[in-house]
């Protein structure tokens, strides 16, 4: 049976660890350990654009069924992570990948389910995995936050009554940085107000949205208002600063 090759790759870019690369130095690792033919053989199966935070890739759910199927005798991945950032999907589909008498091997680590100890180091270096994932986005939590309470404007869509402007510096833990702020529109802001007022008034936000309709009042996107619109600007902390 052939040998399964499976790369993966958050976004879709040629730098780094790319899809070509993963691929090729698995097909250099077969074809050291199990010659020209086999690499020649085996089977790719490939994920861009696909996290690690899960198993519901449509080219992993494909070589998964293709071991159900026993169509293929190993898998080799370029690094664990490339598989699952998880410990109990990696975890449960190594459990699986051996009843089904299904190899697993990760080359940058040197890890071959085939011997108790290659299983027993690929659980250890599964759990470290996670714990670095979980490092990265707790520390990444920390940053935004600290740089939010300089007054920092973190990106993504302006609230209502505000415009992203840019300014020169800003100080951040002794460092100077480039960074964004809001800046007060004051048309948009009287909208902010009236929509505070009605819902004050009416206490719904049904009520505040047939209100806002009836008067023909848009989003800031130019859109309907609707009852969640409303809420998100009554919810948003942003407001508590508008003067």
């Amino acid at each position: 049976m052939p040998t399964a090759i499976y790369s993966r790759k958050s976004k879709f870019t040629g730098k780094g660890e790319s899809i070509g690369n993963q691929i090729d130095l698995c097909r250099e690792y077969i074809r050291l350990h199990s010659g020209e033919e086999a690499a020649r053989t085996s089977l790719v199966f490939e994920d861009e654009g696909f996290s690690g935070g899960n198993l519901n890739r449509p080219a992993f759910q494909q070589m998964l069924k293709a071991a159900r199927s026993h169509e293929i005798s190993a898998i080799v991945v370029y690094r664990l992570d490339r598989i699952s950032r998880n410990i109990s999907d990696f975890s449960a589909l190594i459990e699986e990948l051996s009843r089904l008498n299904v190899s697993f091997i990760s080359i940058r680590e040197q890890f071959d389910t085939a011997s108790p100890m290659g299983r027993a180091m690929m659980y250890i270096a599964s759990v470290f995995s996670q714990l670095e994932r979980e490092t990265i986005a707790e520390r990444i939590r920390d940053n935004m936050h600290e740089l939010a309470k300089t007054g920092r404007w973190l990106g993504g869509n302006t609230p209502t009554g505000y415009a992203s402007e840019s300014v020169q510096t800003i100080t951040v833990d002794g460092k100077t940085r480039k960074a964004c702020k809001l800046r007060l529109i004051p048309e948009e802001a009287g909208l902010v107000k009236k929509i505070f007022a009605l819902y004050a008034e009416t206490d719904s936000l049904s009520k505040t949205e047939a209100e806002l309709r009836r008067q023909n009042i848009k989003t800031k996107t130019g859109r309907d208002f609707t009852r969640f619109a409303v809420k998100n600007i009554l919810q948003n902390p942003v407001y508590l600063k508008m003067k």
